[in-house]
């Protein structure tokens, strides 16, 4: 492990991206883009992270830098083909050899997309699934500004078609990003129901790939990681969040859970998450946390938990997670999201054709999913 005032690069076993963390990561940006070979960058990012002025601050060190910089800032929430079209075109005769990802799972997810078509030309939906490509992406840095979805650690983009409202998921070895900066001062300006949202989205990845078919030996001691570092951070990062150790913790927690992911995968909580998002506009983190606890119950009911590497006892693994919705003030309740009952037969019937819904360790389909819903009314 190397350290330089404070920052440090810790060797994470079972990922493959390289970590940069500490406070002042952020002032590394153009050594590391220069260590992969970037002489012309796109920095994608939101309109958020701008006011924010993190933007300004990373475009400037590049420009200190002698590396010029095009910013694309129109992503939007759960980022569509449009927005990775919209991207393409801010690109038009810059040329970039390097893409960076400025802010939560939106930005990093949008950046990915972009990749894909800048390197590899067509639609997004020519990507679905994994390794489609025929030439390598760019290198990619990813900065998230958010402790949650764990895009940093990961080789898949996920981008909305926004005729179907489907998220596609499309992957591919080259697009796992080269670095991911983890600097907490990103994370002081995130509001606090983002905070909430994203951290519970973290420790969803963290649950769910521990549960997972799909579990290996490296999987799972990032998922018990993940876990140990999130939930004891959890409740210090959101009621004391000036608390830079804590706001750490949770972004080298969040990473860890999405690098269990790419060594693993997800289950039913993602799977009925993603309908509620994309039909009923339910912000990602706060619709897989609120299906979370009824998961974790209904995969247990054999008596068998899936999650024992993290907490023995089911029901005291689900009780846990609901301290910690309750301590973010998220959502517990289909009704305090405003989903009317008459919407649930069709929210399974997507939930059931979601990629996740096959690695969850115990059976689902529509009938298992709509029982689910029922349990969050």
């Amino acid at each position: 492990m190397t350290h330089t005032n404070g920052v440090h690069t810790p060797h994470i076993p079972g990922s493959r991206v390289q970590v940069v963390i500490g406070q002042g990561a952020m002032n590394r940006l153009p050594e590391l883009v220069r260590q992969h070979g970037g002489t012309r960058v796109l920095l994608v990012t939101d309109p958020g992270i701008k006011a924010a002025g993190h933007v300004e601050r990373a475009v400037r060190s590049l420009y200190k830098a002698d590396i010029p910089v095009r910013v694309f800032d129109e992503v939007g929430e759960n980022p569509t083909t449009i927005h990775v079209g919209l991207g393409v075109i801010a690109c038009k005769g810059f040329n970039p050899d390097l893409v960076i990802g400025l802010g939560g799972g939106s930005s990093m997810d949008c950046g990915k997309g972009i990749n894909f078509i800048l390197t590899n030309g067509g639609r997004m939906a020519d990507y679905w699934g994994h390794d489609k490509t025929t030439k390598p992406l760019l290198p990619f840095i990813a900065v998230p500004t958010t402790a949650g979805t764990g895009s940093d650690a990961q080789s898949y983009a996920l981008i909305t078609d926004p005729d179907t409202h489907q998220k596609m998921a499309c992957g591919d070895k080259t697009a796992l990003p080269r670095i991911a900066l983890l600097d907490p001062d990103l994370t002081a300006t995130q509001p606090a129901k983002v905070a909430a949202a994203t951290g519970i989205d973290a420790i969803a990845h963290a649950v769910e790939s521990a549960g997972s078919t799909k579990r290996n030996d490296v999987s799972r001691a990032l998922s018990k990681q993940a876990w140990t570092l999130l939930e004891s951070a959890f409740e210090t990062a959101m009621t004391h969040p000036a608390d830079v150790a804590a706001r750490q913790q949770m972004l080298l927690g969040a990473h860890l859970a999405g690098a269990a992911i790419e060594n693993s995968m997800l289950g039913a909580a993602h799977s009925l998450a993603n309908p509620l998002t994309g039909l009923c506009d339910v912000v990602h983190g706060c619709a897989v946390g609120m299906m979370l606890p009824h998961v974790i119950r209904f995969n247990s009911a054999n008596g068998d938990s899936p999650y024992a590497d993290l907490i023995e006892d089911p029901h005291a693994l689900a009780a846990r997670v609901e301290a910690m919705l309750a301590t973010g003030g998220l959502p517990r309740t289909l009704s305090e999201v405003n989903v009317s009952p008459t919407r649930l037969a069709e929210l399974a019937a997507m939930a059931a054709r979601q990629w996740t819904a096959q690695f969850n360790p115990r059976k689902v389909g529509e009938p298992e999913m709509l029982e689910l819903y029922r349990m969050a009314q």
